[in-house]
């Protein structure tokens, strides 16, 4: 087993690889820095950041790829997955990359964004108009897009895994995948398909004194309040995946999200406030 790891689109990401060949991970290195280039919201020259600016105009396929999934996630999910967080991210204190985020002082927050703008995409032309006043955030999606992408290449060749900061995806071979779940571990089986979460309990700050998150409620345009601090789920894609997490946790308390998982049959590992460990979707 060959393993490879390097950092691109803000995360760690760790290659695993069941093959002798192992010139593949190198290009698949430089695939993820090259979606960099195009997703990043961090990187002023990106072709997201471009398009943000200028509100419209005409995008790469990667990027309208990516814009097509998320908008489609938004009406899946009935709003609660929404690319159109952006600024609301930015108002709740989450201006720069989160390395730089962890040693920045006790900044005051900026004033609260709206969410929930309309994107318009004409596939033909390959462009794209955001509704003014509203920017683009693929950060989430955009990682276990790439994931896929990466295990695409890989597995035509051999068992592979790709963990993209807690995105993964995997297929070739039944993968042990140990979730972090109330002060332990839970451990799942994956043999083909994609692993993610999402969590309040590692990308949170301070500001204006209180403590904030990255995961934005859609219907309050604020960092959500409710007793989940993680969500964990399997799907058939990293990518989808990632949406089913954010949208079980926004679901608004743990309750609903077991009910939720339980009724789609969506395997879930799920903690709340005070350290209890909540299965549903089939796992037991």
């Amino acid at each position: 087993m060959i393993r490879h790891a390097f950092t691109a689109m803000g995360t760690e990401v760790e290659l695993l690889f069941d093959a002798e060949d192992s010139s593949l991970l190198r290009e698949v290195e430089a695939e993820f820095r090259r979606l960099e280039t195009v997703l990043s919201r961090f990187r002023p020259d990106s072709e997201l950041s471009r398009l943000n600016e200028a509100g419209a105009g005409e995008v790469g396929p990667d990027l309208l790829e990516a814009i097509e999934l998320a908008v489609a996630a938004r009406a899946r999910s009935g709003g609660r997955f929404d690319p159109t967080v952006h600024d609301a991210v930015l108002a709740a204190g989450y201006d720069r990359s989160f390395e730089l985020l962890e040693g920045a002082g006790p900044e005051a927050a900026r004033p609260q964004a709206r969410v929930g703008g309309m994107i318009e995409i004409d596939r033909p032309a390959g462009h794209v108009a955001l509704e003014p006043g509203f920017r683009l955030d693929l950060g989430g999606i955009a990682k276990g897009w790439a994931a896929d992408r990466a295990l695409a290449v890989l597995a035509n060749v051999g068992p592979a895994l790709v963990n993209a900061g807690g995105d993964v995806a995997a297929r070739g071979r039944m993968w042990t995948i140990a979730v972090e779940a109330g002060g332990g571990e839970v451990t799942l089986g994956l043999e083909e398909g994609g692993v993610a979460t999402s969590g309040r309990d590692r990308r949170a700050w301070m500001r204006d004194g209180k403590a904030r998150h990255h995961l934005i409620d859609p219907v309050t345009g604020l960092p959500a309040e409710s007793d989940i601090v993680t969500v964990t789920v399997a799907a058939g894609s990293a990518c989808e995946a990632e949406v089913l997490a954010k949208a079980l946790f926004l679901a608004g308390d743990s309750r609903r999200a077991v009910d939720e998982a339980d009724l789609a049959e969506i395997p879930t590992v799920l903690t709340t406030s005070t350290g209890e460990v909540l299965l549903a979707g089939g796992l037991q």
